[in-house]
């Protein structure tokens, strides 16, 4: 239920309300200055008399959904989350691009120039890799997080890394500005709700598997637990087709603007698994109305050690800046 106070009641009413709320057993959260959000301890029998004869109270709201934070019953505008000056949501492109893992500050350094020189904004590198083998490259760790932070700080580039487990986010914390969940972490719970404890926005990437819903209900526990600040992200799911590594699914783009507030990135790489596709479905992403993609890029893509068929090299990288530059200018123009 949405509780929607009286135009005169003041943040001493709503906090009196608040703490009322609270002694009756809801959990309940703040959305501004008159509007409260009751998410826990809602009996479905509970009548919205109950509420509407308490002080300051001028009318309830239902709240039909089970993500009730991430719902846009709940925010009709647009979460705009904003890092140092730059950007996600709104009306911005906001694009990440960076070396699937980190292994070198060479390496870092020059995806970082790069990335700054033809508009990027954010610049990814993965410190602790999941491998499906044991045997593959595990990445460099909290050594990597340092080379990824000192490159992001030469180039002003917001810097994104994945943490896989709890004890990874104080590390990571840190050192980046955007802890980012993998697919195989989407609804590992406790691993999100501690994420709920941290100042960092939560790239929060789509399961192989998950609905729509599923996502939004993950997104849900980051934003309940008490960091409001979740950017979704589509990446492919698993299909019946072989030819690419997961099917990108586009389609989650305008579903989720009808469902949700939150910003809207598309990963093209991991979405496709082949570097001639990653251009193509990056500029079909923001003819969608993504907020922005990220992306794997290396200065030498064959010889990358992880994902190098997914990864595109610099020049490609350029290029496809271009073409999505013009598209979100040519979208601003016309929605």
């Amino acid at each position: 239920m949405i509780i929607e106070m009286t135009p005169m009641s003041s943040e001493i009413d709503q906090s009196d309300l608040i703490r009322r709320l609270q002694e009756m057993g809801f959990q309940v959260a703040r959305l501004d200055s008159r509007k409260l959000a009751l998410v826990k301890g809602i009996d479905p029998l509970v009548r919205a008399d109950l509420f509407t004869a308490l002080p300051h109270v001028q009318r309830v709201l239902p709240l039909k959904e089970k993500f009730k934070l991430a719902s846009k019953a709940v925010r009709n505008e647009p979460t705009v989350i904003e890092i140092r000056g730059k950007k996600i949501g709104g009306r911005e492109l906001f694009v990440i691009a960076g070396p699937c893992s980190i292994e070198s500050k060479e390496q870092i350094e020059e995806c970082a120039k790069i990335a700054s020189e033809v508009g990027a904004q954010g610049l990814r590198g993965g410190a602790f890799k999941p491998r499906t083998s044991p045997y593959e490259f595990q990445g460099m760790g909290e050594e990597g997080l340092k080379i990824l932070r000192d490159a992001g700080q030469k180039y002003d580039l917001i810097t994104v890394s994945e943490v896989m487990d709890a004890s990874q986010i104080e590390i990571a914390a840190k050192y980046v500005d955007v802890l980012q969940i993998g697919a195989r972490n989407m609804q590992n719970f406790s691993l999100l709700k501690e994420l709920g404890k941290v100042q960092n926005p939560i790239l929060l990437k789509r399961g192989f598997a998950a609905t729509y819903q599923d996502l939004l209900l993950s997104a849900e526990y980051i934003i309940s637990a008490g960091n409001p600040n979740v950017i979704l992200c589509e990446r492919g799911i698993r299909t019946f087709e072989t030819y690419t590594r997961n099917t990108l699914d586009l389609n989650a783009v305008p579903a989720l603007r009808e469902l949700t507030h939150l910003p809207i990135l598309v990963d093209p790489s991991h979405g496709t698994g082949q570097r001639a596709m990653v251009a193509p479905m990056a500029r079909a992403s923001i003819a969608a109305g993504a907020d922005g993609v990220i992306v794997e890029i290396h200065p030498e893509p064959d010889k990358a050690l992880t994902d190098a068929q997914q990864t595109i090299g610099f020049e490609s990288f350029a290029k496809m800046m271009r073409e999505l530059k013009m598209i979100h200018q040519v979208l601003k123009e016309i929605c």
